[in-house]
């Protein structure tokens, strides 16, 4: 569809309503089937040539005064308008319907070309440009995920969008949804607008969610791999139990680095923390006090709360961590091997998938 017109309405949209008007008059007859089906198919043409509803209904009743000039108004002739401008602005409507969901199938095809790096670089660029992206500028990608399904029509996705077009504008941003997870494509100094994004994407969802945020990159490949960022981040989240409700992989570079070399992760975890199994209860519950130790700062009373024991019941734990592992979670030296180990059990799924 095109822009809409301000000129005036060609009478070509106009002459079956003015001759049904004048069969109302003089006979008193309502319009037939095929004329409505007729006003029907005139407003679908009006729609996609451009024109907007209110001139449309604005040419109508102006027609509809100039018929009835010098007559008196009886009811069947208003209903004959009744029944006739509903019509039109029905197939007004039903065009519109239309455009908008060929709007969303290209937009759902161009995000996953874009995001799958699947489609020629000349042509996604062609494209690109339809939904104010360009490619040849950084973009970042920030991804949200609910504890449902985001999906395209949606009211959280329309939430978000209506708040970012308000404050930032329709034409600095791309929004979609993929995998039943939100996405939100921005020009990579734009941050702010990511942030915002964070924010509204989190309350649309009554702060529930998690959003990931990638990095920066040029190109369209940049934005594959920003996208693919984002979502390791939230991958991470859940190996590593991150708290949100936002990550930045700028701040998680290190976790990669970590899990890069698996055979020697592995080896570390296996030779710091294999001893854990000898535990009561195995490995898992006193990994889970060294994790929460961890996230605390080493903050022993902080670390308590989180796992809901006293504090003396925390000491308890890490001393046996201490007696079974060797290494001593409060010596600033053994506690970076310590932390580095719990970090790799995390990443590596480990004791619940065997090293």
């Amino acid at each position: 569809m095109g822009t809409t017109r301000s000129t005036e309405v060609p009478q070509e949209y106009l002459e079956g309503y003015v001759r049904i008007l004048g069969h109302a008059a003089e006979t008193g007859r309502r319009p037939g089937r095929d004329e409505l089906d007729a006003r029907r198919a005139e407003g679908e043409r009006a729609a996609e040539a451009g024109y907007g509803l209110r001139t449309l209904i604005g040419a109508h009743l102006a027609v509809t005064r100039q018929a009835l000039a010098g007559r008196i108004a009886a009811h069947h002739v208003l209903a004959a308008v009744e029944q006739a401008v509903d019509a039109f602005a029905e197939g007004y409507e039903r065009a519109q319907r239309l455009a908008v969901r060929q709007e969303e199938a290209a937009r759902r095809e161009f995000i996953d070309d874009l995001l799958l790096g699947r489609s020629d670089l000349g042509r996604l660029s062609a494209r690109a440009d339809r939904f104010g992206l360009h490619l040849a500028q950084a973009h970042s990608v920030a991804v949200a995920r609910g504890p449902e399904s985001y999906e395209d029509t949606g009211a959280a996705i329309r939430q978000v969008e209506l708040a970012l077009a308000g404050r930032f504008g329709h034409r600095t941003f791309l929004l979609a949804t993929k995998d039943g997870q939100l996405i939100c494509v921005a020009p990579g100094d734009q941050d702010d607008l990511l942030a915002h994004f964070a924010k509204y994407a989190y309350a649309a969802v009554a702060e529930r969610g998690l959003v990931a945020i990638g990095r920066p990159h040029p190109g369209a490949g940049g934005v594959v791999t920003s996208y693919e960022e984002a979502l390791n981040a939230l991958d991470l989240a859940d190996r590593l139990l991150l708290e949100g409700p936002v990550l930045r992989s700028a701040d998680l570079l290190v976790f990669p680095v970590l899990a890069r070399d698996r055979a020697a992760m592995a080896d570390l975890v296996a030779t710091v923390l294999g001893p854990l199994q000898a535990g009561r209860g195995g490995a898992g519950p006193l990994l889970d006090t060294l994790t929460a130790y961890f996230d605390s700062g080493c903050v022993g009373a902080a670390a308590a709360r989180r796992l809901n024991l006293s504090v003396r019941a925390l000491t308890y734990r890490l001393e046996r961590i201490h007696r079974l592992t060797g290494t001593d979670p409060g010596d600033p030296v053994q506690r970076y091997t310590l932390q580095t180990a719990v970090i790799g059990a995390r990443l590596l799924n480990w004791p619940e998938r065997p090293l």
